[in-house]
Formats: C-alpha cells, structure tokens, sequence
C-alpha cells in the first residue's frame, strides 16, 4: 500500500496536504489500537485467535473503499479497516518470537521474509500499473487482503497462561516510567516521524522529476533488498556489535539518508544511496527495536510491550510525520520537510546515546 496509495489518491485530484492527512490515518489508529488488542492478547492468551479476527475484518472493512471518492470517506474506510489490521502485527511479532524460544536472534531471519513479499508485490504492481490505471490498486490490495487472512488460518493455536492482573498492572506502569524505557519509545517516535516523507510522499516526488511507475517500484524494492540483506545477518551484527551501537550507527545512517532526499532528489546515484541505506534506518532500527522490547518487557507483558511499540513508532510517530510532512511539501518544499526528518534524527541520536545502554537491563533482570 506505501509506494502506491498516494498516487491513487492523488488521482482522486486531493491537495498534498490531504494526502497527508489520508496517509496518516493509517498510523493513527496504531496509536490505540495495538495496546488494546495487546491488553486482550495478554489478558486472554488466544493470540492467534486475535490475528485471525483481525486479518478477516481487515478486508471485509476495506470493502468499502469501492464506493467511496471522497476524502471523507477514504479516509473513514482507512481508518476502519487499519484498527483491525493494527491488531495483526504486533501480536504476529510476539507469537513468531515464542515460537523461536532461545533461539530469538533469529528473528530476523524470519521477518526478511515479509520483506521479500513487499520486494515482488511493488516490482509487479510498479510494472502493471505502467500499463494499467491506478483504479486497480484497491483490487489488488483487497485480493492480498484475503490471502493474508486464509494463511492466518494456517497457524497453529497456542494459549498461553496469564497472570493476575493487579500484579501486572503495577509492574508494567513502573516499567512504562523506567528512564531508559521511556528513551526509548521517544526515540521510537522520532525515528517513524522522521519516515514521514518518505512513506507519503517519495514516490510522488519521483513521478514529479518524471521517474516511471516500474522505476519507482525498482526503487522502492531496492532499499527493501537491502532491508533483506541486513535481516539475513542482523543476528551476527547483534552478537558482535550489540544493540546500542548498532542503533547509534543507525541513526546517523538517518541523518544521512534524509540529507540525501533533501538536498539531491534529481541524482539518480544519491537517490539509490538513499535507498539502500534504507536496511538501517528500517531494518537494522526495526530489529534493534522488537528485540530491546523483548529485553524491557517480562513474558507476561510481551503482547502489551510490542503493542506500545507500534503504537508510539508506526502510530503517533507515523502518524505526525505524515501530516507534518503534508503541511510543509507544498508550502516550504521536499527540501525542508526531508530537513525536519534529519533533524529528528539528530534527536534520536543524542538520546539513544545518552539512554540506551540494553545491558543495564540484563543485569538488573539476574
């Protein structure tokens, strides 16, 4: 949906800043919904239950988009469809990490494998619509939509034990008010705020300096290969390097990624720079980031603790980059809004270094 959808509503003739604010209903329900569904999965057990409840009224929500061509509606329907959907990822997150026990340095050896979905869904879909209109990309979401679901299906049910809930609630609002927790999720939404242009507005920049719809794509997919390649070795960097340096490099990898885009957009070099530097400021920050929750939260705690972490990064972070990025680009350019991103990463940087030591965790945990 991320490469595409802006094209689909620019041809509903909306403003860049309606577009912003289109784009960013699809973070705004990952404010709320991911620590509801999180407290039920906690509370419950029944996490794959809640995947499949989600990815089932994720399209039969979406249905409605064929009727709709105002912004108003659009946005309803978006918004809609999004809280359900909000209530597959971070659980899915969690679920994967159970399955893999002792062995969860090899997350990401999994999570590549969503993005290789991604690398020849936009390859395809950036071919296609050279050839075919841009009213076919709700179809080809919505048929996605329902395989999604029917493999959802296909997973094993597990419940889980709970524990009482006076006790949680006490341990997770003091470890919600832990300073190097705190730092973190501050960190997490500057780093999705900071993707705002990116996501809403990169490829309508690209068709602007008259890049083709299949180019596009090959760009999209190309920074997605790299987010490939680091997935495949993310769990040796981790071993060797350790997940505070791997952040600080990260988000300096940010700054300069950002300082790419806003300064040279029409040089196709720096462009595939940019890209490529994407397996760091997605890849290597989204690994560092699933496994530092799993290291703050205990395991009765995990479904909530990933929840809040899409719902401060993908939700608000995403949320504000989205519109913040969709008040600027007309008014003050590419330039700026891909500027305010550098800066926020400028802020990450100076937190993650200051805050983020993982090893102070483990200790305390002994």
């Amino acid at each position: 949906m991320i490469p595409y959808w802006s094209l689909y509503l620019k041809s509903l003739d909306f403003s860049a800043e309606t577009i912003g604010l289109l784009m960013a209903t699809l973070h705004l329900s990952r404010i709320f919904s991911p620590a509801l569904w999180g407290w039920i999965a906690d509370r419950t057990g029944h996490r794959i239950r809640i995947i499949r409840i989600g990815a089932l009224l994720t399209w039969v929500v979406f249905i409605a988009v064929f009727w709709q061509t105002s912004a108003l509606g659009i946005g309803l329907v978006m918004l809609g469809y999004s809280f359900f959907w909000n209530a597959v990822l971070p659980q899915f997150e969690v679920v994967t990490l159970n399955y893999l026990g002792s062995q969860q340095e090899k997350y990401s050896q999994i999570r590549l494998w969503g993005s290789v979905g991604f690398i020849i869904a936009v390859l395809l879909l950036g071919y296609a619509l050279d050839s075919i209109s841009v009213d076919w990309i709700p179809i080809i979401l919505f048929v996605l939509m329902i395989l999604i679901w029917v493999n959802s299906l296909l997973i094993p049910s597990v419940r889980v034990s709970v524990i009482a809930e006076e006790v949680e609630v006490v341990s997770f609002k003091q470890l919600m008010l832990t300073p190097q927790v705190v730092a973190f999720f501050v960190i997490t939404l500057l780093i999705q705020f900071s993707h705002g242009p990116y996501y809403t507005f990169f490829s309508l920049m690209m068709q602007k300096l008259e890049y083709t719809r299949s180019q596009i794509g090959m760009l999209w997919s190309l920074g997605v290969v790299a987010e490939v390649a680091i997935f495949v070795v993310m769990h040796s960097l981790i071993a060797r390097l350790g997940l505070r340096l791997i952040m600080i490099i990260s988000l300096f990898l940010c700054i300069v990624r950002w300082s790419l885009l806003a300064l040279w957009p029409e040089k196709l070099l720096l462009v595939i720079v940019a890209q490529i530097l994407h397996a760091a400021t997605f890849g290597s920050l989204h690994a560092v980031g699933i496994t530092l929750v799993h290291y703050y939260f205990p395991d009765s705690m995990k479904g909530r603790g990933q929840a809040i972490f899409s719902s401060i990064g993908f939700g608000l972070g995403g949320t504000l980059g989205a519109i913040v990025a969709g008040l600027l680009w007309e008014s003050q350019g590419a330039a700026v809004a891909f500027g305010v991103a550098a800066l926020a990463s400028v802020v990450a940087i100076m937190l993650a270094y200051v805050w983020i030591h993982p090893e102070k965790v483990q200790q305390n945990s002994r």
